[in-house]
């Protein structure tokens, strides 16, 4: 499949596209009531980004593009280092200076800024949104969206009650190609589906045996942990291996990666919650390193209507399983579909190619950090809504039922057994689960309504 199109031509007319689905979404979809909450539609919105490790590249096009009409007030990290370098980055690419702030709290002060971009460590990201939300801003929010279930059940508490945009950033929901196979399957171009399965592949190598040391310059390791129970640090924990260090900050493979093609085969499936959840998982490369988590997990969610979801996840062992690093498979009574980031391949029972179509513009697939011309529709959807010319393609309340799976997961990895679940309220019937459905805070710092 050959890309016909340049990124710059690409995003041009994406967001085109994207502002005329916007005018007709606020014609069929929002109320009076709400559209007179949001911003003007000619409105520029002020934001500030929190987070500027890897993923913060993906902002500088959809914040710089001249028609999103956006100004960026505030860059904030909690190391120097990090704060200096995104600046010198975006100055590539705006002409206002935004302020380098080291606490997102000072931030949320400012009733200026109507948006966060939050792109923390994981323990973060529900506090953090939660924070913004009292504080009266919009929030486009990273994945995992939670780092338990019991966030779920406090972001989506608290979006209700500010009434504020929350736009989670799984996003392939808005990549056209993808909209465009699951609103066919959806249609029955594969008759009725019955499972799917999601993987991801990668060759992360060894990471370092934990080992007390002092704090790099220009860190505070305090903010960092921020919710998180305070404890000493190690070595370079806070540049991403904070990903497979303990549960404190990171969610593993299944809230970093896991997320993205779950959510694909949980909206191809048309189902919410499972019914049971039953997981093979453990380390098997670099046995002797510092990594404390799964590097390996098969995990399996039964759906009611006989409906099953396969997870196929391999940190450290690049193998293409399925000829591809990441994607999802779907299968119907009338063939199958494969469909990632790069596009779909529709085929029929005897797996014949029937029709393929590639996703025009770039986006990066394993690559640490990811961006591009998705992340870039993905945001400029974020940016119309906040404006009330279109509904969110991935508002949280369906964010935080994909990412459940990734927190069952995790649990029954780390109690080691199955359990089954209440498909109606999420709630698992095991003890010992339910005592994984939350964590503990530092004092001061769980979100409260």
């Amino acid at each position: 499949m050959k890309k016909e199109t340049s990124r710059r031509s690409f995003i041009k007319k994406a967001t085109l596209g994207t502002v005329g689905v916007a005018l007709t979404s606020t014609a069929n979809g929002l109320s009076a009531k709400s559209y007179a909450k949001v911003k003007g539609a000619n409105d520029r919105i002020f934001v500030a980004i929190q987070g500027l490790g890897r993923r913060y590249d993906a902002y500088i096009p959809p914040i710089a593009q001249k028609d999103n009409n956006v100004e960026l007030l505030y860059l904030c990290d909690v190391m120097k280092s990090q704060r200096e370098k995104a600046a010198k980055n975006f100055s590539k690419s705006i002409k206002n200076k935004p302020v380098l702030e080291n606490d997102i709290r000072k931030i949320m002060d400012d009733k200026n800024v109507d948006a966060i971009f939050m792109a923390t460590p994981d323990h973060w990201h529900t506090p953090g949104a939660c924070m913004a939300m009292q504080a009266g801003k919009h929030v486009y929010l990273e994945k995992p969206c939670s780092h338990n279930p019991r966030e779920g059940e406090l972001i989506v508490d608290f979006q209700q009650k500010y009434d504020k945009v929350v736009q989670m950033g799984n996003q392939q929901r808005s990549s056209p190609t993808t909209t465009e196979i699951i609103k066919d399957i959806h249609q029955g171009v594969i008759g009725k589906t019955y499972k799917a399965v999601a993987f991801y592949s990668n060759s992360r190598g060894a990471v370092p045996v934990p080992k007390n040391v002092d704090p790099p310059s220009g860190l505070d390791w305090g903010l960092f942990q921020g919710p998180a129970p305070r404890k000493a640090y190690t070595h370079n924990i806070w540049d991403y291996n904070w990903h497979w260090y303990g549960w404190d900050y990171g969610t593993a493979e299944m809230g970093n990666n896991a997320t993205h093609e779950l959510d694909i085969a949980r909206w191809a499936l048309n189902v919410d919650r499972p019914t049971n959840v039953n997981v093979n998982a453990g380390k098997y490369q670099f046995v002797e390193d510092g990594w404390s988590m799964y590097d390996t997990m098969d995990a399996t969610f039964r759906f009611a209507d006989n409906k099953t979801i396969t997870w196929d996840g391999k940190s450290r062992n690049k193998y293409s399983t399925y000829c591809r690093n990441r994607g999802t498979i779907i299968y119907g009574s009338k063939g199958s579909v494969f469909v990632n980031g790069d596009g779909y391949q529709l085929f029929n029972l005897k797996g014949e190619l029937l029709k393929e179509k590639e996703f025009a513009g770039d986006e990066t697939g394993i690559a640490l950090g990811g961006g591009g011309d998705m992340s870039t529709m993905h945001a400029v959807n974020f940016f119309d809504a906040i404006r009330g010319k279109a509904k969110l393609t991935s508002p949280i309340e369906q964010g935080v039922v994909s990412q459940l799976l990734t927190h069952y997961a995790n649990i029954s990895y780390r109690i080691g057994k199955s359990f089954d679940v209440d498909d109606k309220t999420g709630r698992i019937y095991d003890r010992d689960a339910m005592n994984l459905w939350g964590r503990e805070y530092e004092p001061g710092w769980e979100p409260k309504l």
